[in-house]
């Protein structure tokens, strides 16, 4: 039954998570659905101790309400820099002026 209700308040965007981000590596962790807020500060612990033993520096944590859509994000900066390159998306060649 507690796991259905979970679902519910996850379907609905109230369900507790505990979100994790690390500046080395540079990623963001989402933890959970849980049911409370204490129930997820409760568990937080493990995740924090698995994250050191894997040698994580600049570990920050949060609990609260989420609705992640991904429970694992790869912050890889140097992927950003094919965005800043121009884009001709027309047929007819760009004008600089």
């Amino acid at each position: 039954m507690k796991e259905i209700l979970i679902q519910v308040l996850n379907f609905f965007g109230l369900a507790n998570w505990v979100k994790i981000t690390t500046e080395n590596p540079p990623c963001t962790y989402y933890f959970g659905p849980f049911l409370s807020e204490k129930e997820a500060r409760r568990e937080q612990q493990g995740y924090l101790d698995d994250l050191s033993e894997e040698g994580a520096k600049g570990i920050k944590v949060q609990v609260r309400r989420f609705k992640p859509t991904e429970l694992t994000i790869f912050d890889d900066l140097g992927e950003t820099d094919s965005f800043r390159q121009p884009v001709n998306i027309s047929s007819q060649p760009s004008l600089n002026l």
